[in-house]
């Protein structure tokens, strides 16, 4: 489980694939704090780091990985965002995020606006339950709040220190982003679709 508040950049220095699966070979800073077995948020989607060859960490990517996320499209050299599991004794900053990427959105406007940042992105309408004005999102593993919502457009507006520090600064329009929807909203749509049941 993570946060959405990012801790690191990572580059990907090699990408390998073996049958329906992507293996990735990425560098950061946090390598030294990494082990085995310990899952990582790779751009909002959880992984569990396999080897260690400091600076490196090696990661894989299943099929249903690949099909939900836009891990498929990245290549050698890209940027992605990193974040450790969250410690249950200190402050949640963002939002429960799970590192289960729901499905991608598509970047359709990029605006400065003077010191800060706004994105808009478009979504399937089947997910439009799901989003809300003022509500939480994960995008490419950051906790962002969404405005200016429709069936199938929202809008985030993103601070300095965010943009220097998430691959935020090399989006552009057209780009493709993992997308996480707030897991309160999930549950929450899911009993109304079960009638208000738990049965």
């Amino acid at each position: 489980m993570f946060t959405g508040i990012i801790e690191q950049k990572g580059i990907i220095r090699e990408i390998k694939t073996i049958g329906t699966n992507r293996i990735f070979w990425i560098e950061s800073d946090l390598c030294s704090q990494l082990s085995i077995d310990q899952s990582i948020s790779h751009n909002g989607v959880c992984l569990t780091i396999e080897e260690i060859n400091h600076p490196l960490h090696r990661v894989t990517a299943i099929e249903e990985t690949l099909l939900k996320t836009n891990l498929g499209a990245y290549s050698t050299g890209d940027i992605i965002n990193l974040e450790r599991c969250m410690q249950m004794n200190g402050r949640i900053d963002g939002h429960i995020v799970q590192g289960h990427v729901d499905t991608t959105g598509i970047c359709t406007n990029v605006s400065e606006k003077n010191g800060s940042w706004e994105f808009s992105f478009d979504i399937d309408d089947s997910f439009s339950g799901l989003i809300i004005e003022k509500g939480s999102i994960s995008l490419n593993g950051i906790s962002l709040t969404i405005f200016n919502v429709t069936n199938t457009n929202f809008t985030v507006a993103v601070i300095p220190y965010t943009f220097e520090h998430t691959n935020m600064n090399l989006l552009k329009k057209n780009d493709i982003v993992n997308i996480e929807f707030d897991i309160i909203g999930k549950y929450v749509q899911r009993f109304h679709q079960l009638g208000g049941s738990t049965k």
